[in-house]
């Protein structure tokens, strides 16, 4: 009787704790809408002295869970001014998905990695949180796409970024020294010229599209993607990359993955999906592997001191006793209570409201 009134009592607290969780989420966004309201009147994320300007167009019915958001980045690169201007004209209308907020930003900077360089990713989640704000825009609908400089950029920023796209496509872009297995959750899609041999893009993208393969291979409950490299095409593929999106459309953003594999990148975060990892303890290619089973949560890698762990309902069952193990040995197992104060922090720290969660633990 006594277990019997306390799983009452325990339920009836969620239930008030999701009615909290509401009202948090409606004053976040009515602040976020304050906020961002200088974007959508200028048309331009200004930071740090950077300017970004947007253009964007909303194609189709809004769906009953919220609209598309599709990020489209312009070629050009480390050339002029107006040659990046005209690149940015062309990309506007180079793809047209069927339903969506369509955005094509124009680069703040005149340089080959303009898509990637540090003050970038900032900007991408404020251009991600105005849609959201402003056109009802579902933060598990988010695409990414980029053509030549453009696709540079998707390949840095797929990986780096993968906790916040739905799906993305690079198309005739050169890969770099990028890694990723950040892509375990983040459907994405190769396409090349079989003749674009300058930097030896086609080469390098055909390799990338193996690594894929493999990586698949090793987990195959994610990874998924299709490699197109287009026999007869050079640099230009006559649009035949636009079915990049109708297979991009088909696939949400996982929020609460069961599986991730985290490696740093050129740019440092300390989070990504539910982990945390301490800030004065980044270093590129640091990784935490982690897999959840039911509710056990077993860390198979960490190369940091501490982990923190964001967790919700989505992820495991907050009704029951939490596990923690770490390459097999248990180091926490216990029940958590779920907090409006820690889900409020989870929301103004992520600024994403799928990411917000109402527990969370730090194992040492």
């Amino acid at each position: 009787m006594f277990k019997l009134k306390f799983l009452i009592l325990f339920f009836i607290s969620l239930s008030a704790y999701a009615q909290d969780y509401d009202a948090i989420r409606q004053q976040w966004r009515d602040s976020l809408c304050a906020a961002t309201a200088n974007i959508l009147r200028d048309s331009i994320i200004r930071q740090d002295g950077d300017s970004m300007k947007l253009w964007w167009t909303v194609y189709g019915e809004k769906p009953t869970d919220g609209r598309s958001l599709w990020i489209s980045l312009h070629g050009g690169g480390g050339t002029t001014p107006a040659i990046n201007d005209q690149q940015w004209r062309n990309q506007k209308y180079l793809y047209r998905p069927s339903e969506g907020v369509y955005v094509a930003p124009r680069s703040p900077l005149e340089a080959w990695d303009m898509w990637c360089q540090q003050p970038i990713d900032s900007m991408y989640r404020v251009l991600i949180r105005t849609m959201v704000a402003h056109y009802d825009v579902n933060p598990d609908k988010v695409y990414l796409l980029g053509y030549s400089a453009g696709g540079d950029g998707v390949w840095r920023m797929a990986p780096r970024m993968a906790d916040h796209w739905a799906a993305a496509s690079m198309m005739a872009g050169h890969p770099g020294d990028v890694r990723l297995e950040n892509l375990l959750n983040t459907p994405f899609m190769i396409w090349c010229g079989a003749e674009d041999a300058a930097y030896n893009r086609n080469r390098l993208d055909r390799e990338r599209g193996l690594q894929m393969d493999s990586l698949q291979r090793t987990c195959p409950d994610g990874y998924v993607h299709e490699t197109h490299i287009m026999e007869g095409k050079g640099h230009w593929m006559d649009r035949e990359d636009a079915a990049a999106l109708p297979w991009m459309a088909q696939y949400q953003r996982q929020a609460w993955p069961k599986h991730v594999i985290w490696q740093q990148e050129a740019v440092l975060r300390p989070t990504f999906y539910w982990l945390s990892a301490p800030r004065q303890e980044l270093q590129r290619g640091k990784r935490v592997d982690a897999v959840v089973q039911k509710n056990i949560i077993n860390i198979s890698r960490c190369d940091y001191s501490e982990l923190t762990l964001y967790l919700s309902s989505e992820l495991v069952d907050l009704s029951k006793p939490i596990t923690i193990k770490f390459r097999g040995k248990k180091v926490f197992r216990d029940r958590l209570k779920p907090s409006d104060k820690i889900y409020r922090q989870t929301l103004h720290l992520r600024q994403d409201p799928r990411f917000a969660a109402p527990c969370q633990i730090t194992i040492k």
